[in-house]
């Protein structure tokens, strides 16, 4: 009551008095604080029944208002005053030791504001960085505590301020301190790290900044009395006496440079508090995005940050119930790292295991934010970290197990990381991760080299529909992708040698190619009897589709030779006959209404390919070797083998091979238009096609046709249920699997 009272007494007096000179006003609210100290008997009370926290916030007045009256850039004497007498070092001192009770809140606080404030440089000072760095270190010493609000506010000023300026970051890595020195050395560190006293090269190990700096700091500090005031010597006489544990610095192993900036961060990435814990992941992803290559290589050597990262996620992964749905797993919505807030409560669409899938897919998308915005060197060394303790330690052994729920659930979450992803290094990772490395073309022999590639496309044509049809959206997405490895590993390394074709050597005499790209002797489809009932409204003209094509380019210019592209498009759309279709029986639901989507996607993917450099036209046929055997690869030949007997499939798995196929067939490569679009190609001996697969299930359809009664309308009646026109209901002799 009594201290309350004097406070009041004390700004009265203040308010009536005539107004000091700064510096003189600065001074004696320093003086103030310094002489509580030296009068006080009782250490116990708290520092809110004092008058420091007022002096502190009148000192930061003063200090922003002198900067205020001041040219841009000058240092006042009220500035120069806390720099000469090393005002923030004896805060450090004050707030390690938290006396009076809560000092170590008032110094975070003081702290923050004079960095958040002031707005010239203050940390290239040696008085400022370097006590700084040492309230760094109190910071996330222990979780929970009242001051980690005031922490995580000081820790993110100081990032805020590295990230103004990155080279200032080289005065917060600090060179490991050697075991071996003496206890004598170490208890002289210890007694002048309490007074203040310590040297640049004992406390940080790094040298000053680079010239411009050092000149700066050397004329912003004036000459002083070099008689210090009597409070002061006073005060350190009076911190000597108070119960202050303090662990030299020399007797801590560290690794070969500490970064606590980044260690108490982490600390706080832990805290049971989700708003410090974010605040915390703020700080780490802008300290990782610095420039600086020191900080870098410290970053990914020196911390646990690739630990807690691969840690936490592995952790967040075994935690998710094995009975989770994966169709919640596909559908749970977008989850954005820093909005990872749910109430099962308040969810009305909450499923078991929800919280656990949210935290970890929440999780996974701040290490894609994380490394997308690093530094090269720090996103390749997370991105690996990722890939070598999550990616193979913990999903793999998931992956390849043999029981199907634990197959269709582990693939459903790679499905769903696979979407999510969006870092190119991590992308680069998990596509090496899921399909190797590998680009020489694949044998029969050594199918199954990268065992975890193999087993995933035989997870394509899985005993199971649902592994299959989850195995083959995975490989869907993960197609779309801005990754040329995905593509190339999966079908280019196969083709390009162009060996599915045979070749026969052009003779003068001999007019074995005709002007439009077609082979002497092929079969024209147009003209084969199979097809004589094409309908004219199912023909697309050479004209059309050229209108509809994406433009030509330098990188991927039109190519006379190739056979046009009219014939190749109403080949296709010829290969089914009239009473084997039902398109044209349902208003909106014929080939032209495929068109526009197909162009656009055409679009989108030319874009994205050209970064990738592709040939315009195939390779010469004379440059190729064709004496190789072919082999389509196992992901085509998985595929294929789908589409072969899509007569006998599920609906569902039909769609989703077939939806495969289209991604593939959208890449603008001259190698893959040829094997899977063009019908006019000259196979080689043993080789087939996108088109001879088809074929041959047409020609098996036209007989299953002929045992079916009244085939035609029952066709269309089930077209008519799939698209939700008709109310289900059975349908005798027809079945999605005839």
């Amino acid at each position: 009551m009594f201290s309350k009272l004097a406070f009041i007494l004390q700004h009265a007096v203040e308010a009536l008095a005539p107004s000091l000179p700064l510096q003189e006003d600065f001074v004696y609210h320093w003086k103030a604080i310094t002489h509580y100290y030296i009068e006080t008997s009782d250490d116990k009370a708290p520092v809110t029944d004092t008058n420091i926290p007022s002096h502190l916030e009148q000192m930061l007045d003063i200090l922003v208002q002198e900067e205020k009256e001041r040219e841009s850039g000058e240092t006042g004497p009220c500035m120069e005053y806390l720099l000469h007498h090393k005002i923030l070092e004896t805060l450090y001192t004050l707030g390690k030791a938290d006396c009076p009770p809560g000092m170590k809140q008032q110094v975070l606080g003081f702290y923050t504001k004079l960095l958040g404030r002031i707005k010239q440089p203050l940390l290239p000072h040696i008085n400022v960085h370097r006590p700084v760095q040492k309230l760094i270190r109190l910071c996330g010493e222990v979780l929970a505590t009242p001051t980690e609000n005031e922490e995580i506010q000081f820790l993110c000023i100081v990032c805020a301020k590295l990230k103004e300026d990155p080279y200032l970051v080289n005065f917060f890595l600090e060179n490991k301190l050697k075991s071996s020195a003496s206890k004598g050395a170490a208890s002289v560190i210890a007694e002048d790290t309490l007074k203040g006293q310590d040297s640049l090269s004992t406390d940080t190990g790094q040298p000053c900044r680079p010239q411009e700096l050092s000149a700066a700091a050397g004329t912003e500090q004036p000459e002083f009395d070099p008689e210090p005031p009597r409070q002061v010597d006073d005060l350190s006489t009076s911190l000597d006496n108070l119960s202050v544990t303090s662990l030299s610095e020399a007797t801590v192993v560290r690794p070969n440079q500490d970064y606590n900036l980044v260690n108490s961060l982490l600390n706080l990435t832990r805290s049971p508090d989700g708003r410090i814990a974010v605040k915390a992941c703020e700080g780490l992803m802008l300290l990782a995005s610095l420039p600086e290559p020191a900080a870098a290589k410290c970053l990914t050597q020196s911390t646990c940050l690739c630990e807690l990262l691969t840690d936490r996620l592995a952790s967040l992964y075994k935690a998710l119930p094995p009975s989770v749905d994966p169709l919640d797993i596909e559908t749970v919505e977008a989850i954005n790292w820093g909005l990872d807030s749910y109430s099962h409560k308040e969810d009305a669409s909450a499923f078991p295991g929800k919280r656990a899938l949210i935290s970890f897919l929440s999780w996974f998308d701040y290490c894609d934010q994380l490394i997308k915005e690093a530094q090269k060197t720090t996103a390749v060394a997370l991105a690996k970290a990722v890939h070598e303790r999550f990616f193979i330690g913990v999903m793999e052994p998931q992956l390849m197990q043999t029981s199907e729920m634990g197959i269709l659930t582990s693939t459903a979450l790679l499905h769903r990381i696979v979407r999510q992803v969006t870092s190119q290094v991590l992308l680069e990772e998990m596509v090496f991760f899921i399909l190797g490395e590998q680009r020489e073309p694949e044998t029969l022999a050594e199918i199954n080299r990268h065992p975890l590639r193999h087993r995933l496309i035989e997870h394509c044509d899985h005993i199971s529909d649902e592994i299959s049809i989850m195995t083959l959206r995975m490989f869907e997405h993960l197609l779309q992708k801005p990754n040329e490895h995905i593509l190339y590993n999966l079908v280019l390394r196969n083709l390009e040698e162009r060996n599915y074709t045979e070749y026969k050597p052009a003779c003068p005499e001999d007019k074995d190619v005709v002007e439009n790209g077609l082979i002497a002797g092929a079969v024209d489809l147009e003209e084969d009897p199979l097809f004589t009932d094409i309908s004219p409204d199912n023909t697309l003209s050479n004209q059309e589709w050229l209108s509809s094509s994406p433009p030509a380019t330098p990188e991927h210019p039109k190519n006379d030779g190739k056979t046009e592209v009219h014939k190749i498009v109403n080949s296709f759309l010829c290969l089914v006959p009239d009473e084997a279709k039902s398109s044209y029986h349902v208003e909106g639901t014929g080939y032209d209404t495929y068109l526009r989507d197909a162009h656009r996607q055409f679009r989108d993917y030319c874009a994205v390919c050209l970064r990738w450099k592709w040939p315009g036209s195939p390779k010469a046929l004379e440059k190729c070797n064709l004496e190789a055997t072919f082999f389509e690869g196992h992901f085509l030949k998985v595929l294929f083998d789908r589409m072969g007997r899509i007569l006998d499939q599920p609906y569902d798995v039909n769609l989703q091979v077939t939806s495969v196929l289209s991604r593939l067939s959208l890449f603008p490569h001259p190698h893959i238009h040829e094997y899977l679009l063009d019908p006019y190609v000259n196979l080689a001996s043993g080789c087939r096609s996108l088109f001879s697969v088809i074929v041959r299930v047409v020609g098996d359809l036209m007989v299953r046709i002929q045992r079916i009664q009244d085939f035609t309308p029952k066709l269309l009646l089930v077209r008519k249920r799939l698209l939700g026109l008709e109310p289900e209901g059975p349908v005798q002799a027809l079945s999605s699997r005839w």
